[in-house]
């Protein structure tokens, strides 16, 4: 039986926006290109004020774990709010969106599986250069 880990210095890891107008960035700590795995582990980054748009996933669990910054999550017409140290699970065929209300950045690690072509959508967008404050969370 063989064994594979996967680890990425933060060095390696390349960060994207989807849209130039998106409020919302992602570090992409691994996929199917970047560690062969099926599922997208990214540190999602949202500026202050900034949100997702609405969004479902067909077959696909999205777990958002609060790293830094406070936020709300609205899902299905519930809306619960977030704080570092909170996890939210949102099911395949809800419509959701996260949304930075803070002050400062809102940092989640997210994780969705399976991909659903999630890491190559994000893949195809403009690359972002990771600043201070990001590289700070993403180091602990």
């Amino acid at each position: 039986m063989m064994h594979a880990v996967t680890k990425r210095p933060v060095s390696e890891v390349e960060a994207f926006r989807i849209a130039p107008a998106d409020s919302n960035y992602f570090a992409l700590l691994l996929d199917r290109q970047a560690g062969g795995t099926e599922a997208v582990c990214v540190v999602e980054i949202f500026t202050v004020g900034g949100r997702t748009p609405p969004n479902t996933h067909a077959a696909a669990d999205e777990f958002f774990y609060v790293l830094s910054g406070t936020g709300v999550a609205r899902c299905d017409g519930r809306e619960v709010s977030l704080k570092r140290g909170d996890a939210l699970l949102v099911r395949p065929g809800s419509e959701h969106v996260i949304e930075n209300t803070g002050e400062s950045k809102l940092y989640t690690l997210t994780v969705m599986t399976p991909n659903e072509g999630f890491a190559e959508l994000i893949r195809a967008g403009e690359p972002v250069r990771l600043d201070a404050e990001d590289l700070a969370v993403l180091c602990g």
